[in-house]
């Protein structure tokens, strides 16, 4: 199965990295889904919780107060 590099990132520490098959985030437009080569996008990000399918089948939650997603075909920060 294809993945995503993911890099949660706050301006203090590296929040979470590793791979994933799909996000959810609440984007500045709506619920934003990103899957592996995905089309390069940079938006805001509002406050909510980040969804993350890890490559080995589990999730990962992240609360976020906002910031700035951006989207590459392999990597997503």
């Amino acid at each position: 199965m294809s993945t995503i590099h993911v890099d949660v990132v706050s301006a203090e520490e590296l929040i979470f990295s590793g791979e994933a098959t799909f996000v959810a985030l609440p984007g500045e437009a709506g619920e934003l889904g990103i899957y592996p080569r995905h089309t390069p996008l940079i938006t805001r990000i509002r406050p909510g919780s980040v969804r993350i399918q890890t490559a080995d089948g589990g999730e990962e939650f992240v609360f976020v107060a906002g910031g700035i997603l951006e989207v590459q075909p392999d990597c997503v920060t």
